[in-house]
């Protein structure tokens, strides 16, 4: 694979950075890594990466779960994956909410890195609402509410869903524009169980536009899980990629107006990268 050359700089640059995820054909995280293996462009145009680094920042991470009745076959699952997941992140020095979905998103346990309190106040307290569908953009919008208010950081989304009916009346327009004004990343993993996508109505379409290019736009994961039994190794491999993200520094031109589209990838080809950029404070 060529290497993009990196454009000179005009004037006084500045640093940027990402938090990006770098995970071999297996998808598992890759840690050694340097300035050389990353290629970054702001609007198409290639920058100067100028140092890579272990992503030691915390997180807060919203964890949004699928509580509708679509998910009641899934529920141990979800509980046995959701407490090892938590037990992980808070053990690292991260926050996590717990917010269920079912019915309409309710905040079960707010940002917290007491992994005792989200296990016994929301991951145990997981069940299925009977007639309840889920509210997965609707969810999406209230938390991105919710970093922007509280200025986080290093904002993450996780989602836990099932192939179930949305009843959310937000666009993919809404939600899209919400999570790029969060600068969080947003990952998502999708329980089918063998049920078949709805295609028919305008709130499955908009959900799946969300979850395609959401996560994707992001630098997100999406996963299909075809078994209820596949959620706790989806979580457990989640965790490993979201602990071992590395944070990517760039020279970026000072200018008026910032760019629109900031993406980075892999130079070798048997790597994939894929990160969000850390929002930068307006000075202005």
């Amino acid at each position: 694979m060529v290497l993009a050359m990196a454009i000179p700089l005009a004037g006084q640059a500045r640093q940027r950075a990402l938090y990006v995820s770098v995970l071999n054909k297996q998808g598992a995280p890759v840690k050694d890594v340097g300035p050389e293996d990353f290629v970054v462009r702001e609007d198409g145009v290639a920058r100067e990466v100028l140092r890579v680094e272990p992503a030691t920042d915390p997180m807060q991470v919203s964890l949004l779960v699928d509580n509708s009745q679509a998910a009641r076959e899934a529920i141990q699952h979800m509980r046995d994956g959701l407490g090892s997941f938590v037990s992980r992140l808070t053990a690292a020095g991260h926050s996590v909410a717990f917010i269920t979905l079912g019915d309409r998103p309710t905040i079960q346990v707010d940002l917290t890195s007491d992994g005792a309190a989200l296990k016994s106040k929301g991951v145990d307290r997981l069940f299925a609402q009977p007639g309840a569908g889920a509210y997965l953009l609707e969810g999406l919008i209230e938390t991105t509410r919710g970093i922007m208010k509280n200025e986080s950081a290093r904002p993450v989304i996780v989602a836990l869903i099932t192939e179930g009916v949305e009843f959310s009346n937000q666009s993919y327009e809404q939600v899209l524009e919400a999570l790029k004004k969060s600068s969080a990343s947003f990952h998502a993993l999708l329980v089918t169980d063998g049920n078949k996508p709805d295609l028919t109505s305008d709130e499955a379409r908009n959900r799946n536009v969300v979850l395609d290019r959401g996560t994707r736009e992001t630098g997100g994961r999406r996963e299909t899980l075809i078994s209820n039994m596949a959620i706790p190794s989806a979580l457990d491999k989640l965790a490993g990629e979201l602990l071992a993200q590395h944070k990517v520094t760039y020279a970026s031109p000072d200018r008026l107006v910032p760019a629109d589209k900031i993406t980075v990838a892999a130079s070798n080809k048997n790597l994939v990268a894929r990160g969000v950029p850390i929002k930068v404070p307006s000075t202005r």
